[in-house]
């Protein structure tokens, strides 16, 4: 009897500690697929190569994952997928049960005689690594779930005579277009193939191998419109036709295995990776990836609205990058050469223009294990493209947005000692990247000090950004003794300097004889026409988080600057007709829904007026970030948009991206653990909390009075505990001496 009651209790003990870390309950990976989130909806695991969900057919801008949430037809399964972009791509080899009569196509422009299915939103879930719904059309329920490079899908039929799943190697999404498919029968439940095409990634290559657990009865290939008996196929658009009967409720799976390199890789990753068809043995594997990462942070409070807020805001940090490596080592490099290198895992998907900022500062913190091979990624594409990635996708450099963002992410690395690269290697690659004419701006910033703006559009932007990552590369020539390139770059990290306007007090547009570009209007925010890049002068003049302390002083002093921040949140919201879509999430004219925006209520802190960032943060954590599918004020950005959400509502959030400086804001939460390397503890505590209690009263760093309005990354990483005791009145002398505040320069 006593060792029932050992069993008993072990039992109940294990299943309320399972409970406890059943983290993924938390997380709706519909939050963001309504309006403009964009976001992936389906199954995946974290940083996985493949993502596996339903598809829409592509109705325009909102429509750039291949998924909205407003829609309710669905013309496939594909594997390939982005996630809070501004481009559609991928969306591609698509499966798609069915049942009656054969209809060849999906059926955009003729739906009633295609193959595509309604779908209703009762009939349809998704949670991390699983995803379900019910086809109308067929009376079919598809289930997803997924491994690191594979997925699985489980279709319950009803009984037919004329049962078939369709591959579909013609559709793509947004911009994708194929150039050559194939497809070929190798017995009746193996079919591989290959779909290459052009789009955003201007030249995409994808393999796969599919096996089927039921054998199929006839197998025929449509190309364009033309129907073909043979066991093999290329062409612009193959689509495979795999037929059968099945009973009633009978469960018939298909899994499918993807690679960059060739189909036999595919096939190994496949048979590697789901070796039987125990689909609920793949799923629970990929809900204990998820769970496992989601434990990296754990929250206290009592607001479930919250805790599902930060929890997906978790889930879509860690969608992207991709996994971009075969389990034999194998991937394909940017210079289109196939590689083999299993000393570090090879990633892709770098939307480095977003991601610098948050994304890749919060990977340093809860994902250290990953970061190096992140960089090492990023080093391979500079080495086979003779640059680092500006926004790579899938071996294709697609040289979108301004700066060389990878620059900020690199260098930040070197200086948390978080990559085996050298010192002397990164900044070799840094300063070939950003001294060769590479990109817009350079070769006049070098011969002319500044970009005309009637040379080119956006230049404000690009200098801005330039300025950001010269800053970094300034510092690594420093620490590495070469103090000519730091004193050339520290000089071009000011160069932001000479578009100030001192009249009107913002960064303007200058033309090659030296004059302002005129008329000026800081409200215009014409999309990628005017000086700026998805933004006006409004939202582009606090663009320094190099240099605070230079911003205030071209402002003209500390009250200037305080005042004219204060103008930024409370002018009026509107636009000109011509405004970029991006600008979205408006306070004032600060817009949260766009990345340049991120870091501004935080400039306060730098000023000493650091309780003036606190209602800002709260107005934005509190109805900008909600727990319904239209809860995110604009693109999601491969995880930027939650990373800043992670770090804000944790209490801080890294201003200058290199630095190792975290500012305060205000904590959202009661309690916050970050599980650390090493099995360290940083905890965060908020007393006195609530939705009043919003401003910084004092703060305690393990028991001792903390007087700073920021911490470091090597206090985080050295675990710990920080204590912030909040009220409902500003305590404005908080870190208002100079001696307390953040400043730019290397911690």
């Amino acid at each position: 009897m006593k060792y029932i009651y050992i069993l008993l209790y072990v039992f109940i003990f294990s299943f309320s500690c399972s409970n406890d870390k059943n983290l993924i309950q938390y997380v709706n990976p519909f939050i963001g697929s309504d309006a403009h989130g964009h976001v992936f909806v389906g199954a995946n695991v974290p940083f996985g190569g493949v993502q596996v969900g339903p598809a829409n057919f592509h109705k325009g801008w909102d429509w750039t994952s291949s998924y909205h949430y407003s829609d309710s037809i669905i013309k496939g399964f594909g594997h390939l997928k982005l996630s809070g972009t501004g481009i559609g791509d991928l969306g591609e080899i698509l499966l798609m049960p069915a049942t009656g009569d054969v209809l060849l196509k999906p059926g955009f422009n003729d739906y009633e005689n295609g193959y595509a299915s309604k779908y209703l939103k009762t009939d349809e879930y998704v949670s991390p690594g699983y995803y379900n719904v019910l086809l109308k059309k067929y009376n079919i329920k598809a289930e997803l779930t997924a491994t690191k490079r594979s997925g699985l899908h489980r279709y319950t039929f009803p009984k037919s005579s004329k049962s078939r799943v369709i591959i579909n190697l013609e559709e793509g999404n947004g911009w994708d277009i194929p150039t050559e498919t194939f497809l070929e029968k190798i017995n009746d439940t193996i079919y591989q193939g290959y779909r290459f095409s052009k789009g955003w990634a201007n030249d995409q290559k994808e393999f796969f191998s599919m096996i089927i657990s039921k054998p199929i009865d006839k197998f025929f290939i449509v190309n364009q419109d033309s129907v073909y008996d043979e066991s093999k196929k290329t062409g612009k658009g193959v689509i495979g036709f795999l037929e059968f009967s099945t009973e009633d409720n009978e469960q018939v799976f298909a899994k499918v295995g993807i690679s960059p390199v060739s189909i036999k890789n595919a096939h190994e990753n496949l048979m590697h990776e789901i070796k039987s068809w125990d689909f609920e043995k793949i799923k629970l594997s990929a809900e204990k990836a998820w769970n496992h990462e989601l434990s990296k942070v754990e929250i206290k409070t009592e607001d479930n609205s919250k805790k599902k807020v930060f929890y997906t805001a978790m889930y879509h940090s860690m969608i992207t990058p991709n996994l971009y490596h075969d389990i034999n080592g194998d991937y394909r490099g940017a210079d289109k050469k196939i590689y083999n290198d299993s000393s570090f895992t090879n990633y892709t998907l770098f939307s480095l223009w977003d991601t610098y900022r948050a994304a890749h500062p919060l990977y340093t913190i809860l994902h250290t294990e990953r970061v190096d091979d992140m960089i090492t990624s990023m080093f391979k594409i500079y080495k086979h493209q003779g640059k680092l990635p500006i926004w790579h996708l899938r071996a294709n450099e697609t040289n979108t947005m301004v700066g060389y963002s990878a620059i900020p992410v690199l260098v930040d690395a070197a200086f948390k000692n978080l990559t085996s690269i050298s010192d002397q290697s990164i900044f070799k690659s840094i300063k070939e990247s950003s001294s060769k004419y590479f990109e817009p701006g350079i070769k006049e910033i070098l011969e002319l000090g500044y970009i005309p703006a009637d040379y080119m559009v956006e230049s404000v932007a690009k200098q801005m950004e330039y300025s950001i990552s010269d800053w970094g590369i300034a510092q690594l020539a420093k620490k590495i003794g070469n103090y000519e390139d730091y004193e050339h770059y520290n000089d071009r990290a000011l160069n932001y300097k000479k578009y100030f306007d001192s009249e009107t007090k913002f960064f303007r547009g200058k033309l090659s004889d030296g004059s302002w570009r005129t008329p000026f209007d800081p409200y215009s925010a014409a999309h990628r026409t005017n000086d700026y890049c998805e933004g006006n002068a409004w939202q582009y003049l606090w663009l320094t988080p190099q240099d605070p302390e230079g911003l205030i002083d071209l402002m003209g002093g500390e009250e200037t600057f305080t005042q004219k921040l204060d103008s930024l949140f409370t002018i009026s919201s509107e636009l000109d007709d011509n405004a970029s879509v991006d600008i979205s999430g408006m306070i004032g004219q600060y817009a949260h829904g766009n990345e340049p925006s991120h870091h501004i209520a935080y400039m306060y802190s730098y000023a000493g007026k650091q309780y003036k960032t606190a209602p800002i943060i709260r107005t934005i954590n509190n109805t900008l970030y909600t727990d319904q599918p239209d809860g995110l004020s604009g693109n999601e950005d491969c995880g930027q948009m939650s990373a800043w959400y992670i770090f804000s509502s944790i209490g801080f959030y890294p201003v200058n991206p290199t630095n190792g400086l975290y500012v305060f804001g205000s904590p959202l939460f009661d309690e916050v653990k970050i599980n650390l390397p090493h099995e360290k503890q940083f905890i965060i505590k908020a007393e006195s909390n609530s939705d009043s209690n919003i401003y910084i009263q004092s703060v305690k760093l393990n028991g001792e009075d903390y007087n700073y309005s920021y911490i470091t990354h090597k206090d985080i990483m050295k675990g710990g505990e920080l204590v912030f005791e909040m009220g409902s009145i500003p305590n404005k002398s908080f870190a208002n001496d100079k001696e307390f505040r953040p400043k730019s320069e290397m911690y």
